[in-house]
């Protein structure tokens, strides 16, 4: 019987210099290409790198798969040489979708990003961020005087979310999670879970006098006057795990951590 072709496999890294040594170890032994030709995605580092790998493979949606060099590695598998191919092999998919921000600056300077984890909105200065809240078009919240808010995806809720004491949404959930960071005023609001086809607008108030950032990941938009989130139905990014470790099951055990 023929053998199947085993997948190409592109290698990315983080700067730590033990995730280099790995990278130039697995390169030699697994014949490494461009992330252009790959199959899979090989990341080594930690939950940024899977981050960093995703966005590199958003047009081509190739698999990713990390195994980690980092302090948390949330979304990474264990770190061995040995034996990739066969645990690529037998890896569970976890498919996730972006969320797509685009808004203006007070200068009216455009622009968009998309996020795999969260949107968040965070004051740029020692005065309190006044923002204003619409869902689908219809005003929700008139004022909220904060830190910041964010919108999170569900693979992104164990994160910078459940930091802020939000929700950790399932992976199969259809909701995004509407979280305040540090509310002042209404001061027991806690946030909303959203339908994932929900379209979220912010509205910063005395934008100049307040001035807010915006944050899509890892890309930061300075003085922004407004922003709009949604979710990118026409993206499906998928993260490979090791049997037994899917991504699913990781969130669900985090619900149960103190």
């Amino acid at each position: 019987m023929a053998q199947s072709t085993p997948p190409a496999l592109a290698f990315v890294a983080s700067p730590r210099p033990d995730a280099q040594a790995a990278l130039a170890k697995l390169q030699a032994r697994y014949n490494g290409v461009s992330l252009d030709e790959a199959d899979i995605v090989v990341a080594l580092g930690g939950d940024g790198m899977m981050l960093s790998a995703l966005h590199s493979v958003m047009d081509s949606e190739t698999p990713v798969y990390g195994m980690n060099f980092g302090s948390v590695g949330f979304l990474m598998n264990d770190y061995v040489e040995d034996g990739l191919l066969e645990r690529l092999g037998s890896a569970e998919r976890a498919t996730i979708r972006p969320i797509h921000a685009r808004g203006e600056t007070i200068d009216g300077y455009p622009f968009e990003a998309l996020a795999i984890n969260e949107v968040s909105m965070l004051r740029q200065s020692h005065q309190t961020a006044k923002i204003r809240i619409s869902i689908d078009g219809r005003e929700r919240l008139a004022e909220l005087a904060a830190d910041g808010v964010m919108v999170a995806t569900p693979a992104g809720s164990t994160a910078y979310n459940a930091s802020a004491h939000g929700p950790i949404l399932p992976l199969s959930s259809r909701v995004l999670a509407l979280t305040p960071i540090s509310a002042f005023r209404p001061r027991r609001w806690r946030g909303a879970l959203l339908p994932h086809g929900s379209h979220v607008r912010f509205d910063v108030i005395d934008p100049e006098l307040r001035p807010v950032s915006t944050v899509a990941d890892s890309q930061e938009f300075r003085s922004v006057a407004w922003v709009e989130i949604r979710e990118e139905r026409e993206k499906n990014l998928t993260m490979l795990f090791d049997k037994g470790r899917a991504l699913g099951e990781r969130i669900l055990i985090e619900q149960f951590q103190s």
